[in-house]
């Protein structure tokens, strides 16, 4: 039988850290194969990507974490880089009993991911890249657009977010920004976005400033697939267009839908996920 997911505190180097596993089956008929773990955006929690958890394949054990100082994790003491970060990621993997993992990260977390297998080179079997780029160096979002980001104010005021949902995200969000406000704010069975202190959404920015992927993705030897919608104004696509040049062994998959692809299409694009991580080791990526 599959578990519902186990929701617990696990200690890494004396940082408590809230983590959500979902196990996979065990026994005869079922070969093991690498957990997945998820690295969610800045500012959101685990619940957050409950949809697209419920439709990957139950025979994937899925991992989720919340960073320090956001969900139910406490702050960091101090602010932290991605390396440290990652590091912490490498201990928690130690503690749940794995020596790798496949990694999708999305946005903020699909940067946090790129250092993981850059850093972490051995416990990254495959990588996934949702809705992400290569950090200071990108093609950004336009000014209206970043100023929303500065702030964690979209997950604590309902009403702003629904204001800012379609314009900040795009996709589905422009047609029905109350149904992605309530997704997020927890008007339906997944229990919405739990909010850390803004402290922790802070440490997030100072983690990720000045950061940039573009020296060390040429370097990277993962399969990876990239994951970019064609109206994301966050992310604009020819980020991922880039990212696919830069990385020897990537496949781009463009969907129709803005940033929160993973949670508005997740029916579509679990299956993608699934498909990309259930294939041979010795699978070559094609253009």
């Amino acid at each position: 039988m599959f578990t519902t997911a186990e929701v617990r505190s696990v200690a890494v180097g004396g940082h408590p850290l809230r983590v959500a596993i979902r196990h996979g089956p065990n026994g005869p008929g079922y070969p093991p194969r690498p957990p997945l773990l998820l690295i969610n955006g800045i500012g959101a929690s685990l619940e957050l990507l409950e949809p697209f958890v419920a439709e990957l394949d139950p025979a994937v054990e899925v991992i989720r974490f919340d960073p320090p100082g956001v969900g139910g994790s406490p702050a960091a003491a101090v602010p932290y880089r991605f390396t440290g970060l990652c590091r912490l990621i490498a201990g928690l993997l130690t503690e749940l009993g794995h020596d790798r993992a496949d990694v999708l990260g999305i946005s903020w977390g699909g940067a946090v991911a790129q250092h993981f297998a850059a850093f972490q080179r051995a416990r990254c079997r495959r990588l996934v890249l949702a809705a992400t780029a290569t950090g200071a160096l990108m093609v950004p979002a336009k000014p209206s657009v970043l100023v929303h980001m500065v702030t964690p104010r979209r997950y604590l005021d309902r009403g702003y977010l629904q204001r800012v949902a379609g314009d900040l995200y795009g996709g589905s969000a422009r047609e029905d920004p109350a149904a992605v406000a309530g997704a997020m704010h927890g008007d339906n069975t997944v229990g919405g976005n739990r909010v850390g202190p803004s402290r922790g959404y802070l440490y997030q920015l100072i983690a990720g400033a000045g950061w940039t992927s573009v020296p060390f993705l040429p370097r990277l030897r993962q399969p990876t697939l990239i994951l970019a919608g064609d109206d994301d104004p966050i992310i604009p696509l020819v980020n991922a267009r880039l990212m696919r040049r830069l990385i020897p062994d990537a496949r781009l998959h463009v969907y129709h839908g803005g940033h929160l692809g993973l949670l508005t299409e997740a029916a579509r694009l679990a299956p993608v996920v699934d498909g990309f991580l259930a294939e041979q080791e010795d699978s070559h990526a094609e253009s």
